[in-house]
């Protein structure tokens, strides 16, 4: 399973970009389908299984490598897809109570928790000038989403429903910046993805949500959302983590709710407010800021120390 840091084919900072941009989608995915939070967390990850297990027939080594995977490993893969299937779960009944704007700010804020995660779990120290960055697009975060938030009654409970949904997901980038260093990207995924959608559906059934019966249009979002901020979204992440840490990664998800925004206008038909472009501004500031003078990509740029790599997995 330990395998050499090999130098990317393809810049993951480039990676970082794309997947951003392909998980700003998913909002306006959840928005538009009628069916239970539950049921399109769930249909979600099937799909991205289904559209996933092709695949195997151009890499049949992930055959071979699934099958010597240790039980130390399973149980890792295991506690990602419940992070996973959590954060799913969270977020998109958080919609169901608050706005889009709110939702996403909210769960985008995912670089507190992994700032404390990754100070804990390997060590890493930001920069006192990156920390500002990152500060400085939290702040922008905030400023998109100001206007919008409603507190008290329902709306609250959306929010705090999506601060969890950032709680969990952040557990979700930890566990797989640890086993990635020993597991190539597509097992991971599969792996991972598959557990997720055995978790959910074993919630839909103990819940009673029903599995069948919904309109075709709302299997049209459940297929998008698979194909979007999943493959081209999550999974790319997946890939990219060897290489930048679960804090950078989490940065660059602080531009999804500037690319949700805009999408939003078209689709949904939601104004673009002044505050929402200054706060996307603010947010594109502090990720240069904050990427500028982070710690190095691993493998990616040169003669400069690299964050710390986890032990080798049993």
């Amino acid at each position: 399973m330990n395998q050499p840091l090999e130098k990317p084919l393809f810049p993951p900072y480039l990676a970082l970009v794309i997947g951003v941009i392909a998980v700003s989608t998913s909002a306006i995915f959840v928005k538009l389908s009628s069916a239970p939070a539950p049921i399109v967390a769930t249909y979600r990850l099937i799909f991205s299984v289904v559209l996933t297990l092709p695949f195997l027939l151009w890499n049949r080594g992930a055959l071979a490598e699934i099958g010597s995977m240790g039980k130390k490993v399973w149980l890792l893969c295991l506690l990602s897809g419940a992070f996973l299937a959590s954060h799913f779960l969270l977020w998109f009944e958080s919609l169901n109570y608050t706005s889009v704007a709110s939702s996403t700010v909210l769960v985008t804020l995912q670089p507190l928790f992994a700032f404390i995660g990754g100070y804990f779990f390997f060590g890493e120290r930001v920069r006192l000038l990156a920390l500002t960055g990152g500060l400085l697009a939290i702040a922008g975060s905030f400023v998109i989403g100001w206007g919008d938030f409603q507190v008290g009654g329902m709306a609250l409970l959306g929010d705090a429903l999506a601060l969890l949904g950032a709680m969990t997901v952040t557990g979700y980038w930890l566990v797989g910046q640890y086993i990635r260093q020993h597991m190539s990207s597509f097992t991971y995924t599969l792996v991972v993805y598959t557990a997720t959608s055995v978790i959910l559906v074993a919630y839909d059934l103990v819940l009673g949500y029903p599995l069948v019966g919904y309109p075709a249009q709302d299997w049209g979002w459940f297929f998008c959302l698979a194909l979007f901020p999943t493959l081209l979204g999550h999974s790319i992440f997946n890939w990219v983590i060897k290489w930048l840490n679960t804090t950078t990664i989490s940065m660059g998800i602080l531009g999804e709710p500037i690319g949700t925004a805009i999408l939003a206008y078209f689709i949904l038909g939601e104004v673009v407010t002044v505050p929402q472009w200054v706060g996307g501004l603010i947010i594109i500031a502090g990720i240069y800021v904050f990427i500028r003078y982070n710690q190095p990509a691993k493998g990616v740029s040169q003669g400069e120390q690299a964050p710390p790599t986890p032990k080798k997995l049993a």
